[in-house]
């Protein structure tokens, strides 16, 4: 309401959003929705700020001020899974769970981004559910899958590098699929991450899309830059290249 106060009433051509990035995805879906022609500078004040650390705009108030005021406007591509905008990740499964005790006000509070790990820790051993996906029209995987992570950008959840080749200008979407059962299994996805070897891990396969659907066996929850949802067995995902700025 704000935003739209802003642009429509007042001729604002510039927004400047402090917060974190369910906050700034909050505001790129208002701007997408509407159609409105203004540009999004970020203030990061979240636990994560992923699409500030992803966009090299300081985490410093002062610098990201100079950004935001200053800086020129460059255009980024959108995710948008199940009707909703993302411009970091959405995924469905374990990360959905993660992220959902992590928002757990007293483990935010407490530990910070410390609380991602804390929350992937109680939730490493769900049981996978068998999947099918298409990319572009194509079956691409079907098999178990203890989560699906569709990112627009390279690193994700946990400062994790997990697609070093995702950009958010290249008009795709970079796909994972993880099947790991069991505490053992994570540490080895975790670590293939952290070493950048996310596609030569047996219990991962990465892709990249313009669309996807996804199809489960069972409901799972799902999210899109933060904050868990209901909870469907399917899911249609697409980018917008180039919907926000």
């Amino acid at each position: 309401k704000a935003i739209r106060k802003l642009v429509a009433d007042d001729g604002v051509d510039r927004v400047l959003v402090w917060g974190g990035d369910g906050t700034v995805r909050r505001a790129i879906n208002t701007v997408i929705d509407d159609g409105l022609d203004v540009a999004i500078g970020i203030l990061p004040a979240g636990t994560a700020n992923l699409l500030a650390n992803n966009l090299d705009i300081p985490i410093d108030l002062g610098g990201a001020v100079d950004v935001a005021v200053h800086g020129e406007p460059r255009a980024i591509d959108v995710g948008e899974m199940n009707g909703t905008y993302f411009a970091v990740m959405a995924g469905a499964g374990f990360d959905a769970l993660m992220i959902r005790d992590a928002d757990d006000s007293a483990l935010k509070d407490r530990d910070g981004r410390l609380g991602y790990v804390v929350a992937g820790v109680r939730n490493r051993d769900v049981s996978p559910a068998k999947a099918r996906i298409e990319i572009d029209g194509q079956p691409w995987y079907h098999g178990d899958a203890s989560c699906v992570i569709i990112a627009n950008v390279g690193t994700i959840v946990g400062g994790l590098r997990a697609f070093p080749d995702a950009s958010p200008v290249d008009g795709r979407l970079d796909v994972g699929v993880v099947s790991a059962r069991s505490s053992t299994d994570w540490a080895r996805v975790l670590a293939s991450a952290a070493l950048k070897r996310t596609e030569k891990s047996p219990l991962t396969k990465v892709g990249t899309a313009h669309k996807l659907k996804i199809t489960f066996d069972r409901s799972l929850p799902w999210e899109a830059d933060g904050g868990d949802r209901d909870r469907p067995r399917e899911f249609k995902v697409r980018v917008h290249r180039n919907a926000a700025r």
